[in-house]
């Protein structure tokens, strides 16, 4: 046995953890030759993919140890109403994209984000300007997503893996977390920028099956270590109850952990119906803004069709909610009731990143430690070498290829590829070694960043006026916003700064469009005709009607509208019944099972049996 302070793990396990990670890389090599033939092979698998398999790797990008860190930790404090937390990103931005946004994404037949602004306004002064600000705000964004796996993955490793890898380079001390975290992304990066998109789906699809198994069996160590009673304990009142009011009203002053109350003040979260919204009203606006240009933006352009992309975004909620929460509930109870000493030596302030990974070391046995480890590294690695593989394209697709040298082989354009994701994971590391905490870099990612991101990226799709000169001041005007909240007031909590950075965004995106009359309208005819989106169409529409009258505008407004509806309690469901069942709130567990069957059926009735019709 190894062992280092409180932390032990066994020879199975470090076994386990080896076996993982040569048989991950093994099978990225293998899989490299797909990736070689050109970009369109590299970036998005040369469109041939099913679609069953691009659904899992885009939920095993989503099963981030970071995330699942912080998620635990919300569980712990705030108990269920910590599910609308989640809400922040917001989390049901995937029900927005499988019940419409993925159909018309993916009819636009494009590579990138940044190649479908070209799609969008056409190849205008205003819309080269647009097409340059997405890519510069995908590179931004894709670097603060490392940074923040890099982060969590360092506290991860430290907490659970028994070596002391600090040093010294000149003269600038290395910690062991930092040094845990160089460690995995370099050996992430290796499969990923050898093999491309093949690689990543083919190693995320096998991570994710990996994660699914530990789930179930932390889930079922849980079960059986507490009941009901030792929970009720130690909870204060309210930890169990889903609603709220205007006030949070949850005091752990009473309880075995009243530090616990210094982590509601400094979250800012006590406004807790101010703070629900605030999160529906950025949730309903950023989720219809679309993907963000990342990973799951390039698992929908994959597809082999406009269906397959519905179905792919679909697939990824239905497998990931209920075995992921399933875990996180277990690790939580676990550390509420087994866990009290070691957090109550941390002092007045608990660290509670760290709270999943003493959960770990000290519940799990030998086997199970090593398959949850494998599966946590493959949950990082799935997530990084999804973002690794992602941002890339932009560069070479909408830089290098578009601007610099049009005519450039497939052969140099996929070496090119191959050197930007190393330079962006050399960035992006950087950008992790003076990283922040996990919840500062999580806020400001989803509330400030994306708060500049939303206002043009609504209008893209809903308004026929709306120009590459308004998306381009308003993505600049709102990046501009968000750097400034970042760095001249970081003391305000970022959800509840949404709104003004949302302003200013959306004055950026009128004072661009009415700069000049509205450019490319053919793009504009071309583009609506193509994708078929609802919205404010009017005059398009009309000119579309008056050449083509076999044209059938999109009339699916009200219908996709309660799906997205149906969608978002589908989902809610998926994340507590888990809770429920640890809990043994089992009336509460019923209702719940009976309104996701319910949901179920409305969806396959009202949009999966319709999508024939795509």
């Amino acid at each position: 046995m190894l062992l280092s302070g409180n932390m032990e793990i066994s020879n199975i396990d470090i076994a386990i953890v080896l076996a993982y990670v040569v048989g991950v890389l093994a099978l990225g090599f293998y899989l490299s030759k797909k990736s070689s033939k050109n970009l369109e092979s590299y970036f998005l698998g040369g469109n041939q993919l099913p679609w069953y398999y691009l659904g899992l790797s885009n939920a095993s990008g989503m099963f981030d140890i970071s995330g699942t860190m912080w998620t635990v930790g919300i569980l712990f404090v705030y108990g269920l109403k910590s599910a609308w937390l989640p809400w922040l990103w917001p989390v049901w931005n995937q029900v927005f994209i499988f019940v419409y946004l993925a159909i018309w994404m993916r009819r636009s037949n494009v590579m990138t984000g940044a190649e479908w602004i070209t799609f969008r306004f056409g190849d205008g002064k205003g819309a080269k300007l647009s097409h340059i600000i997405i890519v510069i705000f995908a590179v931004i964004s894709v670097l603060g997503f490392i940074a923040y796996f890099f982060e969590g993955i360092g506290k991860y490793c430290t907490s659970i893996l028994p070596w002391d890898l600090a040093f010294e380079f000149f003269g600038y001390h290395v910690s062991s977390a930092k040094s845990y975290a160089l460690l995995i992304c370099g050996l992430t990066s290796l499969y990923t920028v050898k093999g491309g998109m093949h690689s990543v789906v083919a190693t995320e699809v096998m991570q994710f099956v990996i994660m699914t198994i530990a789930c179930i069996g932390v889930g079922i160590i849980a079960f059986n270590m507490v009941d009901a009673g030792q929970i009720e304990t130690i909870v204060p009142n309210g930890w169990k109850d889903l609603w709220f009011g205007w006030n949070l009203d949850l005091d752990w002053s009473n309880s075995a952990f009243p530090q616990v109350n210094s982590k509601i003040g400094k979250d800012g979260f006590d406004l807790f119906g101010l703070l629900f919204i605030l999160m529906v009203l950025k949730g309903i606006l950023a989720s219809t803004a679309g993907p963000v240009p990342s990973y799951d933006m390039q698992r929908i352009l994959a597809t082999r069709n406009a269906a397959e992309a519905a179905k792919m975004s679909f697939l990824t909620i239905c497998v990931l909610y209920i075995p992921r929460y399933f875990m996180i509930v277990g690790f939580a109870v676990l550390s509420l009731v087994y866990l009290g000493p070691e957090l109550s030596a941390m002092g007045g302030e608990i660290d509670f990143e760290q709270v999943l990974p003493m959960a770990i070391n000290k519940f799990l046995p030998a086997g199970l430690k090593g398959l949850m480890l494998a599966g946590f590294l493959a949950a990082f690695m799935g997530t990084f070498a999804a973002f690794v593989n992602a941002a890339p394209a932009y560069i070479v697709n909408d830089i290098y290829k578009k601007y610099i040298k049009p005519g450039a082989s497939d052969k140099r354009l996929v070496n090119l590829s191959i050197w930007s994701s190393l330079a962006m994971v050399v960035v992006g590391i950087i950008f992790g070694l003076n990283a922040g905490s996990l919840n500062e870099l999580i806020l400001w990612l989803s509330s400030a960043l994306y708060g500049g991101y939303v206002a043009a990226n609504v209008l893209k799709w809903i308004w026929w006026r709306f120009t590459g000169n308004g998306y381009f001041w308003g993505m600049l005007f709102g990046l501009i916003a968000s750097t400034v909240k970042l760095f001249f007031f970081p003391q305000y909590v970022d959800i509840f700064v949404f709104p003004i950075i949302f302003l200013f965004s959306f004055l950026g995106c009128i004072i661009g469009t009415y700069l000049e009359p509205l450019p490319n309208k053919e793009a504009v005819k071309k583009f609506y005709k193509q994708t078929r989106p609802w919205g404010f169409w009017g005059p398009i529409k009309r000119e579309v009607l008056a050449e083509d009258p076999s044209f059938e505008p999109n009339q699916d407004f009200r219908r996709d509208s309660f799906n997205v509806v149906v969608g978002i309690i589908w989902q809610m469901a998926q994340v507590v019944i888990p809770i429920y069942f640890m809990l043994r709130e089992n009336t509460q567990m019923v209702i719940w099972s009976a309104v996701l069957i319910l949901t179920s059926y409305l969806l396959k009735k009202f949009w999966w049996d319709k999508l024939k019709e795509v």
